[in-house]
C-alpha cells in the first residue's frame, strides 16, 4: 500500500473506469459544491464570463410576440435576495446528511499494480456560504456568486492491491471556494421555461485532504501533492459540473406541462408568450392565462374586448413599497373562463323549490307565481313548480378601480311538476343582471365579495296568458338583494386557497382594481 506515488495522479483523467485518488476525491467535493452553483455564484463581478445572449438553444424570441399576457409577474430584487437565503438554507438541510454514493473505481500503480477502491457513501458534516449574492443579468438571465464558501465531508472507504486489502475514512476541508455564474432564462416554441448556462468561472483554494484508520499515517504523507492535484482538477471541472446540472434541470423544464385541467369542462393555459424581460432591477414574465374547453379548441369571441395590461409592466407601479412578488391579472382572464364554461354548457341549473329559502318572497309554487299571472294558479291549483337557468350569452367582466363590473345574461323557463310527474312548460323568461364584485385577500386564501346593482326580466313566450314582468322583477330583486347575496357573499368569502410551493406561503398580500387588471403584491415566507 506504501506505493500510492503522488505523481501518478496528475497524469490521469477523471474517467469512471479509471478513477485515480485525486479524482475520487475530486467527485466527492464535486458531489457537494455543485449544488452550490444551483443557490449563488460567482467570484469577481467584473469576471468577464463569456456571456452570449444570443446563444440560448431552448428560447424562441418570437414566440406570440402579438399576444397581450393575461397574467404577468414581476420578480424584484427583494425577491432574488430572499431566494438566495431560502436555497442556501434548504440547500444546507438537504445536504447535511449521509448520501448514499457507491462510488467504484481502479488506480494503476507502476512497480505494484492495480489500486481498487470503493466509496459507499460520504456525510457532509458542514457547508457555509457566508458571502453570496443573487442578481438580475439584463437581457440575459440571472448572476449567480459566491465567495469564501467553505465545506467539509467524511466518507467511509476500502481498498485492495493484489492480496492486500485496507479500509478506513477521510475527511476532505475545502475554503475559500468561488464561483461566478451567469444562467439564461427564456421560453422555448411551446411556451415553457428554458435555462441555459451564460458563463461561468470558479475558483477553489485551501483544500485540504486527512485519512483516518488503515494505513492512514502513509496517506497522508502523501496527502500534500495530491491535494495540489486536486486543487487543479477541482478548478477544472466545477464549471463543467454546472453545466450537466443545468442541463439535467433544463430537461425537467421541457417536461413541465404548459397547462392545467380545473375541472371537467375546462383548463387553464398558463405557457409563457415570450422570454422573460430582465433588467437591471426586475424580471417580468408574460403568461398567456387563458380558460379553454377540455378537449375542444376554442376561438375567444370578438365581443370581449378586455383591457390589454402593457409588458412590462408600467413604471412606477401603484405600490407604497417594493414588494418581492407582483401579480398582475387582466379581466381578460375571467372573460376567457366566462367564455370557455359558456360554450362547455356549465352555466346552466335546474332549481326546485327544495333549493329556495322559505323566506324568499317568491315560491317555486303555482299558488306563489298566480299573482303574475294568474291563468297558472287557475289551470294548475296548488301544484310545485320547477325552474330551468342558463345563460344565453356570455358573461362579460371589466375591471375598474372601485370594483370588477359583470353583466350576465341568463334565461328562465318554469315548468309546473303534475302528479303523474309530466312537467308542462309554463312560461320563458330572460333574466339579465348587472353585477359588482371585489375581490379581497384573507390569510393565504382568495375570496370575494358581490352586490347586484342591477335586474331585469322580460317575457320571451307564455302558455298561462302574459306574466307580470315588472312586479315579478321588483319582487325577485328584492329577495335577492335580501338573501341571495348575503348568501353568496358567506361562500365567496375565503373561498379559494392561493397556491403554496415548497413550504412557502404569501406574506402580507396587498390586492388592488385598477382599470382592466387586478394587482396582487406580496413578499414570501418560508413555513418548514
Amino acid at each position: 500500500m506504501a506505493a500510492s506515488s503522488a505523481p501518478a495522479p496528475s497524469s490521469q483523467h477523471c474517467s469512471r473506469g479509471s478513477l485515480g485518488p485525486a479524482c475520487l476525491c475530486l467527485l466527492l467535493l464535486l458531489s457537494t459544491c455543485v449544488p452550490i452553483t444551483g443557490t449563488n455564484p460567482g467570484i469577481n463581478p467584473g469576471t468577464n464570463l463569456g456571456t452570449n445572449p444570443g446563444t440560448n438553444p431552448g428560447t424562441n424570441p418570437g414566440t406570440n410576440l402579438g399576444i397581450n399576457p393575461g397574467i404577468t409577474a414581476r420578480l424584484t430584487r427583494r425577491a432574488l435576495e430572499f431566494g438566495r437565503r431560502f436555497g442556501v438554507e434548504l440547500l444546507q438541510s438537504l445536504l447535511q446528511k449521509e448520501h448514499e454514493l457507491d462510488l467504484q473505481g481502479s488506480y494503476h500503480i507502476p512497480l505494484l499494480g492495480t489500486l481498487t477502491y470503493t466509496v459507499p457513501r460520504i456525510h457532509i458534516q458542514e457547508l457555509q456560504v457566508n458571502d453570496s449574492s443573487l442578481d438580475f443579468a439584463e437581457d440575459v438571465g440571472l448572476r449567480l456568486t459566491v465567495q469564501g464558501a467553505r465545506v467539509r465531508l467524511s466518507a467511509e472507504w476500502g481498498a485492495r492491491l493484489g492480496a492486500v486489502q485496507d479500509s478506513g475514512s477521510l475527511e476532505l476541508h475545502m475554503q475559500d471556494l468561488a464561483m461566478a455564474a451567469v444562467l439564461g432564462l427564456g421560453a422555448d416554441a411551446d411556451g415553457r421555461p428554458a435555462l441555459w448556462s451564460a458563463g461561468c468561472d470558479a475558483r477553489g483554494t485551501h483544500l485540504r485532504l486527512q485519512f483516518h484508520r488503515g494505513h492512514s499515517w502513509l496517506y497522508n504523507l502523501l496527502a500534500p501533492p495530491l491535494q495540489g492535484t486536486l486543487q487543479q482538477e477541482l478548478n477544472k471541472q466545477l464549471c463543467i459540473e454546472l453545466r450537466k446540472g443545468v442541463f439535467k434541470l433544463e430537461d425537467a423544464l421541457k417536461q413541465m406541462r404548459v397547462s392545467t385541467q380545473v375541472d371537467a369542462f375546462v383548463a387553464i393555459d398558463h405557457s409563457l408568450l415570450r422570454p422573460p424581460a430582465i433588467t437591471a432591477e426586475h424580471g417580468d414574465i408574460a403568461i398567456k392565462g387563458e380558460f379553454f374547453r377540455v378537449h375542444k379548441s376554442q376561438q375567444r369571441p370578438s365581443l370581449v374586448l378586455p383591457v390589454p395590461l402593457p409588458v412590462p409592466l408600467p413604471v412606477p407601479l401603484p405600490v407604497a413599497h417594493e414588494p418581492m412578488l407582483l401579480v398582475a391579472v387582466t379581466d381578460s382572464v375571467a372573460n376567457s373562463a366566462a367564455f370557455a364554461y359558456f360554450t362547455a354548457g356549465a352555466l346552466r341549473r335546474n332549481i326546485s323549490s327544495a333549493m329556495l329559502l322559505r323566506r324568499f318572497p317568491v315560491q317555486l309554487k303555482t299558488k306563489s307565481f298566480g299573482i303574475f299571472t294568474p291563468q297558472l294558479q287557475e289551470r294548475f291549483p296548488d301544484q310545485p313548480m320547477e325552474l330551468q337557468v342558463w345563460a344565453r350569452r356570455q358573461p362579460l367582466f371589466s375591471c375598474h378601480p372601485d370594483a370588477v363590473h359583470g353583466a350576465l345574461f341568463g334565461s328562465a323557463e318554469a315548468f309546473v311538476l303534475l302528479p303523474n310527474g309530466t312537467r308542462v312548460p309554463a312560461f320563458l323568461l330572460d333574466i339579465d343582471a348587472n353585477v359588482t364584485g371585489k375581490p379581497i385577500i384573507t390569510g393565504n386564501r382568495l375570496g370575494a365579495t358581490m352586490s347586484l346593482k342591477g335586474l331585469r326580466v322580460t317575457q320571451v313566450t307564455s302558455h298561462v296568458g302574459p306574466v307580470e314582468v315588472q312586479r315579478l322583477e321588483t319582487l325577485l330583486s328584492l329577495g335577492l338583494r335580501l338573501f341571495g347575496v348575503p348568501r353568496a357573499n358567506k361562500w365567496l368569502q375565503a373561498r379559494v386557497p392561493l397556491p403554496t410551493l415548497y413550504g412557502l406561503r404569501l406574506l402580507n398580500p396587498r390586492l388592488s382594481l385598477h382599470e382592466g387588471f387586478m394587482l396582487i403584491t406580496t413578499d414570501l415566507q418560508h413555513e418548514p
